[in-house]
């Protein structure tokens, strides 16, 4: 009953601060910052383009896009009041989070599917190939989608090995795989000459949203309007990125020289190439959806895989639809 009373009252707070995020005129631009997942990148391109164009400002916000990376503990920094939302890397991330202590609410979810794919080389043409085969993964994984890929192929434990960021180790050996990002990884394996193919958990069933607008509770509730405005303006950058994607790519490039206008672009074709954000439940019902059929497949394998107990994180605590449902910003 208090679970359902707090959600009540966030739903409620959330419906009034949409409602009135349209007509809002702000005598000052209100200060918000949102820190990213990673090095910024096209796959957060709708972001930096709602401050490139304005959009934040139009809704009252003044908005700083922070990095993350590799040592960044973006959610401790978060709670520490240094941000007032952060990028989750997908929603099952943010439940466990909340599962550790961490009252995080997923208020938006930029990408219908998890871009996260297990990277093989020409020989392997299905996830069934792998069995036998040495796969490369992050250490995260084991909390994310190993314990799916296991439940599903048949995959074994001792078939892995720690992925150091590093393709030469892919490179080197045909008998291996590696985990990579679908617009990341299998560029840079493409630029040093070697054929791979691609296999994307997302188009076999596994239930993940990704890069969420992921906010403290006590935002959601006390500063309900001023999360409405971001989410808005947000999908709106992601809509303006897709279709013109040159004035945040300035911004990238400034806050992460390293990034070239040839990965920019080869990301975003892959962007929308497999209607990342445009795809699924956003064509119909608008970029940065959640739906409540959603986020209980990515709360019950969760469950499933043993990854969190259901008896310290209910569902209902974890998202809320109020910023999104009815925003319908239409590819």
């Amino acid at each position: 009953m208090k679970t359902a009373s707090r959600l009540s009252k966030l739903g409620a707070a959330a419906l009034l601060a949409v409602s009135a995020v349209g007509t809002m005129q702000a005598h000052a631009q209100e200060k918000f910052t949102y820190m990213t997942n990673w090095y910024a990148q096209a796959e957060h391109g709708g972001f930096y383009q709602a401050v490139a164009t304005g959009l934040y400002k139009k809704y009252g916000l003044d908005v700083t896009i922070k990095m993350g990376g590799p040592q960044v503990n973006i959610v401790q920094m978060m709670a520490a009041g240094q941000a007032e939302c952060v990028m989750g890397s997908s929603d099952l991330q943010m439940i466990q989070m909340r599962e550790g202590g961490v009252p995080v609410v997923n208020v938006a979810a930029v990408f219908q599917k998890d871009p996260q794919v297990l990277i093989a080389h020409d020989d392997v043409k299905k996830f069934e190939d792998l069995k036998g085969k040495t796969i490369l993964i992050a250490s995260s994984a084991q909390r994310g989608y190993w314990p799916w890929l296991k439940a599903k192929y048949g995959f074994i434990d001792s078939q892995t090995r720690p992925y150091t960021f590093n393709i030469q180790p892919f490179v080197a050996d045909k008998n291996t795989a590696q985990q990579g990002y679908l617009t990341s990884e299998p560029f840079a394996i493409a630029k040093a000459g070697v054929k791979a193919n691609t296999l994307m958990f997302s188009d076999q069933g596994y239930p993940a949203y990704a890069t969420t607008i992921s906010c403290m509770e006590k935002t959601v509730k006390d500063r309900s309007a001023a999360v409405a405005s971001f989410v808005k303006a947000s999908m709106e950058g992601w809509k303006s990125y897709l279709a013109d994607p040159a004035p945040a790519n300035a911004l990238i490039k400034k806050d992460n020289p390293n990034m070239t206008d040839e990965q920019l672009a080869y990301s975003v074709a892959k962007l929308k190439e497999m209607g990342m954000a445009t795809g699924g439940d956003a064509a119909t019902m608008g970029i940065g959806i959640m739906t409540d059929a959603r986020a209980k497949a990515s709360y019950d394998f969760l469950v499933d895989a043993k990854l969190i107990d259901p008896s310290k994180v209910k569902l209902a605590d974890t998202y809320t639809t109020s910023f999104v449902k009815d925003l319908k910003v239409l590819p």
